[in-house]
């Protein structure tokens, strides 16, 4: 299952006024820091995007809010136990067949039938085309279909995996549209996804299949969407849908006070800015409801392994040591959110804080100091730094520009750093270049900071497989933007993947924490809950707290007096 990037990162309004909260169906306006990158499903990885298409697109089945797999565009969930899915003979494979609904269509009224899923696997599957998650597509071997029964899928899964009905992120392509572009650019290197319609006119008929399409966008300004006409499920209720991109978090408020937007999104305030406002909500008689809720959002630093400096783990262990979690998640977010110690959240069933399952890592100066005079990085008493044969130890640390928080956090592990004589560099990028390029390509130099959103029990497979790292071979695929490798690891990813017993997946999965933790590949930070602002009048909001967006349910959304 892929895991999305999140930031949290411009429209800046004079007035600061108490314009009337929205309560209006006629149109909904909602501040988003973050800019999208490809609305093509293939291709999309950052939160936003997905955001944005949930409200457009839908897949077979996805997370529910409350954490329970439900149906989009499949008739009903195959299982073993149902009968709609089975072993195949070997035990090997697993054959499921998925229904798709009678009257779910395109925006332009053709009908999605299972050569759309076809299309898409067979898109995915191309070296030519960066996914940031190819094991969603390369899970399913084959898909067949009767051409008299073109909505009756037959799906051949690649192994017989115990989530294989899970694959929510498993999104059709409206090949009927695509197709041509596809056969134009397949053989060039990020051919098809600079090219896809969905890149150079996301507007034309036919590419979504959701409740609403998209009607206008501005780069750098908005996003309108308008009601999908031929969408499967009930009407949405609000005629006009805006999502206006504001980068910098700090000027939100003002424009929500001025009624430039209507409520602030999931990926919007940052949390100390919303436990401030909820405080103005109550004091100020605002007609806005603070929403937050403990989410699987793992904030954490990628360590570059390919750098000399990093690929030493004792230095990795070191800067782990050297951070006060507890005084950052004090200073920073009044003590409301959770210091990370690993990748998997304490509302995840995998979630283990057992000393003898994971290694720890408490602060200590001493300790951090003791491991970098081990590594040979000694102090120089001069300028407080460290030298190995005449090199400082010297880090780039990069995030997404604009974001206060992550920059108030990055100027807070700048100064832990530099007290155990660790220099390090801040240099931010915008979203779009930093999630485009500088991740997946790792020119990110020694540290990057961001973080992922999942779902609960998810593989850890796009991030920790040695098979996930970005490569110009794999057209840049993969989401192991470290270049961690470790063969035990995946071996272990390999067997939880096929394991249908879920004690054992869960002490597979502590088992790979126990590697995770012992080799730092990444720096754990903070576990974040969601949170959003939203008119009073809304109804039908609901934050999941995992990777599938509140606009997931965006056709029961209402504003009512």
């Amino acid at each position: 299952m892929k895991l999305l990037k999140v930031l949290v990162l411009g429209l800046f309004v004079t007035a600061s006024v108490n314009a009337p909260a929205a309560v209006s169906n006629d149109e909904l306006k909602i501040g988003i820091t973050q800019e999208f990158e490809n609305l093509n499903p293939l291709i999309m990885t950052m939160s936003a995007t997905t955001y944005i298409y949930s409200m457009v697109g839908r897949s077979l089945v996805t997370l529910s809010p409350d954490g329970k797999w439900i149906t989009q565009l499949a008739k009903e969930i195959p299982t073993i136990e149902n009968k709609k899915a089975s072993f195949s003979p070997d035990k090997k494979h697993i054959v499921a067949t998925w229904e798709i609904l009678d009257n779910a269509k395109w925006s332009d009224g053709k009908p999605v039938v299972c050569a759309d899923f076809d299309f898409a696997l067979t898109v995915a599957a191309s070296p030519n085309v960066s996914v940031g998650e190819k094991e969603t597509y390369t899970q399913v071997k084959k898909i067949s279909w009767d051409e008299k029964t073109p909505k009756s899928c037959t799906f051949t899964y690649e192994k017989a995996k115990w989530d294989f009905n899970q694959l929510a992120q498993f999104r059709p392509l409206p090949k009927h549209l695509e197709q041509a572009v596809w056969d134009k650019y397949k053989n060039q290197k990020e051919g098809y996804e600079k090219n896809s319609i969905y890149n150079k006119a996301p507007s034309t008929p036919g590419l979504y299949n959701g409740p609403y399409k998209i009607s206008e966008v501005k780069l750098g300004s908005h996003v309108t969407l308008v009601p999908n006409e031929h969408f499967y499920g009930p009407a949405p209720k609000i005629k006009k849908i805006i999502v206006k991109l504001i980068p910098n978090t700090g000027t939100l408020e003002a424009n929500l006070r001025s009624g430039t937007i209507d409520m602030v999104s999931s990926l919007g305030f940052s949390f100390d800015q919303a436990v401030a406002f909820e405080k103005k909500i109550k004091s100020e008689s605002l007609g806005y409801n603070a929403q937050f809720k403990p989410s699987i959002t793992y904030e954490h630093i990628d360590l570059n392994l390919e750098n000399p400096i990093l690929k030493d783990v004792k230095v990795r262990k070191a800067l782990v040591y050297a951070i006060n979690r507890d005084e950052l998640i004090k200073a920073l977010f009044d003590g409301k959110q959770q210091v990370a110690i690993h990748n998997v959240s304490p509302i995840d069933p995998w979630y283990t804080n057992d000393p003898k399952k994971i290694t720890l890592y408490p602060y200590s100066k001493r300790e951090a100091g003791r491991l970098l005079d081990e590594a040979g990085w000694k102090l120089n008493n001069a300028d407080g730094l460290r030298y190995k044969d005449g090199k400082k130890l010297s880090l780039q640390f990069m995030t997404t520009a604009g974001n206060k928080t992550r920059e108030t956090v990055q100027t807070f592990l700048q100064g832990q750093w530099k007290s155990v004589g660790v220099e390090v560099n801040i240099k931010n990028e915008p979203a779009r270049v930093f999630f485009a390029d500088t991740t997946k390509k790792r020119e990110y130099g020694g540290m990057a900071m961001y973080a992922w959103v999942s779902s609960p029990e998810n593989s850890p497979r796009s991030v920790l497989h040695s098979s996930n790292i970005p490569s110009e071979k794999n057209g840049w695929s993969g989401q192991n933007n470290m270049a961690y490798v470790n063969k035990k690891v995946d071996e272990i990813i390999e067997k939880i993947d096929t394991e249908f017993d879920s004690k054992k997946r869960t002490a597979l999965a502590q088992e790979i924490l126990k590697y995770y933790t012992d080799e730092v590949p990444v720096i754990p930070l903070y576990y974040r809950s969601d949170v959003a602002v939203t008119p009073t009048a809304l109804k039908g909001f609901r934050l999941p707290g995992h990777q599938f967006a509140e606009t997931n349910e965006i056709e029961n959304w209402s504003l009512q007096k």
